[in-house]
C-alpha cells in the first residue's frame, strides 16, 4: 500500500492533497474527503489518463427516483476499496493510469430538456484532452448523451450494456425516458446494434432493434466465461462503450436502485464477465441507476463502486494492449 508520492498519511484528504496521480495510499474509509477510489479532484486534466465524473440526474426514471443520489454513495462506497490494487486482476488501474477525479456534471433540473445537451458538452470537454471518462449516474438515460460525445470521437460505437431492460423501447424524437434512450441512439447511428451486445436482460420487448441479448437464463446455464467469450465475438476490435445498469445485479445483491427484477446477475458473475472481457477495446464506460434510498448497508453502492473500479481495470488493459503493439 505504497504510492510514488510524496504525500505523507499525515497530509489527510488524498482527494486534494495527493500530488502523484498514480498508486495507492491508505487512508481511514470513515473520513477524509470522498472523491471516487481517493482519486485527486482536479480539472486540470493535462496529465490524466481517465477522468471520473459524477452525472446527478434521474427526471427520466419511469418508476422510483433517487438516482441522482448515486454518484455521491458510489464514491462514498469505494472508500472501503480504495487501499489496495483491485483482487484478482494481475495489474493495477491505478499504476498504469493517471485517474482524477473530475467532479460532477453541472445540471440545471430546472431546464429538464437542456440537460443532454449539458452532458454531451461535459463529456466532450473531457474527451478533447485525450482524457478517458468513467461517468458515475444519475439514470440510465445519461448513457444516449454520453454515446453522442464518443461517438464523436470514436464513430459508431459498440456498446456492451449489463442491465435487466433492454431499454430500446420506441419513443419520440427529443423525449427524455431512461428504458429508451438506446431507441435514440441506434436511429441516430451512435451504436451499431449488430456488434453489440445486452447482457442480464430479463424482461420482454418485441423489438430489440438487432442487438444481440445474452439473457439472464443464458448467463446462469452458460457461465461467465462463455458469456465473454460470446460478447468478445461480437464486439471484435470496435471500439466498445460499457454501460452498466446496476439492475444487471440480482436484487438481493443490489436493493437500492429504481426498478429492480428478480433472477439477476450475482456480483461474481458479473465480475467474472467483466475479467473475462479484457482485450476488448473499451474507450468509454459508466455505472449507473444506483438509488441509495432503497440501499441496505450500502451494499448497492459498494456493488456499484467495485463494478466501476472493475471497468476502470478492463480501460487500463486495452491502454496496455495498444501500447504494446
Amino acid at each position: 500500500m505504497s504510492e510514488n508520492s510524496n504525500v505523507t498519511p499525515e497530509a489527510g484528504d488524498l482527494a486534494f492533497t495527493r500530488e502523484n496521480l498514480r498508486g495507492v495510499i491508505s487512508e481511514a474509509s470513515y473520513a477524509g474527503a470522498l472523491s471516487f477510489m481517493r482519486r485527486r479532484y482536479a480539472k486540470d486534466l493535462s496529465e490524466a489518463d481517465v477522468a471520473v465524473m459524477g452525472i446527478p440526474f434521474d427526471l427520466a426514471v419511469s418508476g422510483r427516483s433517487g438516482a441522482r443520489l448515486g454518484p455521491r454513495a458510489i464514491r462514498a462506497a469505494s472508500a472501503h476499496i480504495a487501499w489496495s490494487a483491485p483482487w484478482p486482476w494481475a495489474s493495477d488501474p491505478f499504476t498504469d493510469l493517471a485517474i482524477v477525479d473530475y467532479g460532477d456534471c453541472q445540471i440545471d433540473p430546472g431546464y429538464p430538456a437542456e440537460v443532454p445537451a449539458q452532458i454531451t458538452d461535459a463529456a466532450r470537454t473531457v474527451l478533447a484532452a485525450d482524457t478517458a471518462l468513467l461517468s458515475l449516474g444519475g439514470d440510465h438515460f445519461v448513457t444516449y448523451p454520453l454515446l453522442k460525445a464518443h461517438a464523436e470521437k470514436y464513430g459508431p460505437l459498440s456498446l456492451i450494456q449489463f442491465d435487466a431492460h433492454t431499454d430500446t423501447w420506441a419513443d419520440e424524437p427529443g423525449r427524455i425516458d431512461h428504458g429508451t434512450m438506446l431507441w435514440h441512439a441506434t436511429r441516430e447511428g451512435l451504436v451499431d446494434p449488430l456488434r453489440s451486445v445486452q447482457i442480464g436482460i430479463r424482461t420482454h420487448n418485441p423489438e430489440p432493434l438487432g442487438f444481440h441479448i445474452i439473457d439472464a437464463l443464458e448467463v446462469h446455464r452458460t457461465g461467465p466465461q462463455a458469456v465473454a467469450s460470446r460478447v468478445k465475438q461480437i464486439v471484435g476490435d470496435n471500439a466498445t462503450y460499457l454501460t452498466f445498469d446496476i439492475d444487471a445485479l440480482e436484487p438481493a445483491s443490489a436493493p437500492g436502485t429504481g426498478t429492480p427484477v428478480i433472477g439477476g446477475l450475482s456480483p461474481f458473475q458479473a465480475q467474472d464477465i467483466l475479467r473475462g472481457l479484457a482485450g476488448i477495446d473499451i474507450i468509454g464506460m459508466d455505472v449507473v441507476e444506483v438509488a441509495p434510498a432503497y440501499d441496505q448497508s450500502e451494499i448497492t453502492a459498494l456493488a456499484a463502486a467495485t463494478i466501476a473500479n472493475d471497468l476502470l481495470c478492463l480501460h487500463a488493459a486495452a491502454c496496455v494492449r495498444k501500447r504494446s503493439k
